[in-house]
This record gives structure tokens, C-alpha cells and sequence, in this order.
């Protein structure tokens, strides 16, 4: 819960400013960006976890400035847990919100805007009210993504019980050490919560009575 959630307030924080701007602004390279960021829906998740390493490890261009600059470490902790899972479920929480801000009505803004509102007032009390129904069910499909996330985090941070081992790695120790029960017991939890997520979004994805 700790890992996932982590990652669905890391994928708010990022996620949504860019959507909002794939969707409102025309710059050069936009198509690159767009398909860079949503790569992780279709990169299997333990190459996601190699680039990674590369990228934010102990010896990583990114990792070894930040090690230097504050002493601290994402890879084998917590934060690189959500780090990982944050990496691969992020695209979902871009996508909807993407499309939602692409296909609101405007008018509301353009009211606000003649009334002398500006744009950070309209962002707030006008455009994410119009589409906080579909971040909802974006935050939603990507906190039960990171729930399930295996192949980046156990190749980002690892496998340590109490600091990066999340449910699904449990899941595989158990199976591998021979606990077939637990195994079960855990994936069936897992199992309820994908189901409980994708009913409570059929209305809005399926269009479902």
C-alpha cells in the first residue's frame, strides 16, 4: 500500500501538468514526447527497471548527481519501489487525463478568463473540476497498476522484506520457497482488488448501466 500509493501521488504530481500540456500546447516534438511517455505501457516492465538502473542507480547519470548533491539513494529502497512503479503506471494516468482536458468544453474557461480569472484560478476552480471524473478513474487504473507491479521493481529496487518487498514479490518468494497457500491467499487479494477497480470504472469505460 505504502509503494503504490507513493507511486499514484508521484504519477499526480508529474503526470497531470504534462497531460495538460500534450494536450493544450502545439511545440515541436510533441509526438516524440507523447510516445516517450507513454512507452512504458508497451516496454516490458524488466527492461523498464534496466533503464532504471542506468538512469537513477549508484552509478546512474542521474543517480550519481543526486548522490553527490544530497547523500541520497533511490535504488534497492522504498522510494526506488515507487519510483518503479510510478515509471510503468504513470501512462495511464497521462492518457485519460490527456484526453479528458483535449475534449472538454471550453467555454466555461473562456468565460472565466473575460471575467478577468487567471490561469492558474481557472486551472484550479474550472478546468480540473471539468475533468475530475476522469482523473479519478485514471488515478484509480494507476494505483491498481502500480499495486501489481513486478518486473521494475524487483529489478529497480529489489526484494528486501519490510523496505521494497510489495505483494506481488511476496507472491513470487512464496511460490519459489514453497508456500503455495500464502501464494494463493495473496493473489487472490489481488485478484479481488483488479476486479473491484474495473467494476467500479465500467460505467465510465464500458458504458454500462
Amino acid at each position: 500500500m505504502e509503494t503504490s500509493l507513493g507511486a499514484l501521488a508521484l504519477s499526480t504530481v508529474f503526470g497531470v501538468p504534462l497531460a495538460w500540456v500534450l494536450a493544450r500546447h502545439s511545440f515541436p516534438g510533441r509526438s516524440v514526447v507523447r510516445a516517450v511517455v507513454t512507452l512504458p505501457m508497451v516496454l516490458p516492465p524488466v527492461v523498464g527497471g534496466i533503464a532504471l538502473l542506468y538512469a537513477f542507480g549508484r552509478r546512474g547519470f542521474a543517480g550519481h548527481v543526486l548522490y553527490d548533491l544530497t547523500g541520497w539513494r533511490l535504488v534497492f529502497n522504498t522510494s526506488g519501489a515507487m519510483l518503479a512503479e510510478a515509471f510503468v503506471a504513470m501512462p495511464f494516468l497521462i492518457v485519460t487525463a490527456e484526453a479528458a482536458f483535449r475534449t472538454i468544453d471550453r467555454r466555461a474557461e473562456e468565460a472565466a478568463a473575460t471575467l478577468g480569472a487567471t490561469p492558474s484560478y481557472r486551472f484550479r476552480r474550472v478546468t480540473l473540476p471539468a475533468v475530475a471524473p476522469a482523473l479519478g478513474a485514471g488515478a484509480a487504473l494507476t494505483w491498481a497498476r502500480a499495486l501489481g507491479e513486478f518486473g521494475a521493481t524487483i529489478t529497480f529496487a529489489g526484494n528486501f522484506p519490510g523496505t521494497t518487498q510489495t505483494t506481488p514479490l511476496l507472491v513470487y518468494l512464496d511460490l519459489e520457497s514453497g508456500h503455495d497457500s500464502t501464494a494463493i491467499a495473496v493473489s487472490l487479494v489481488l485478484l479481488a482488488v483488479s476486479l473491484a477497480v474495473l467494476i467500479g470504472l465500467r460505467d465510465r469505460w464500458l458504458g454500462n448501466p
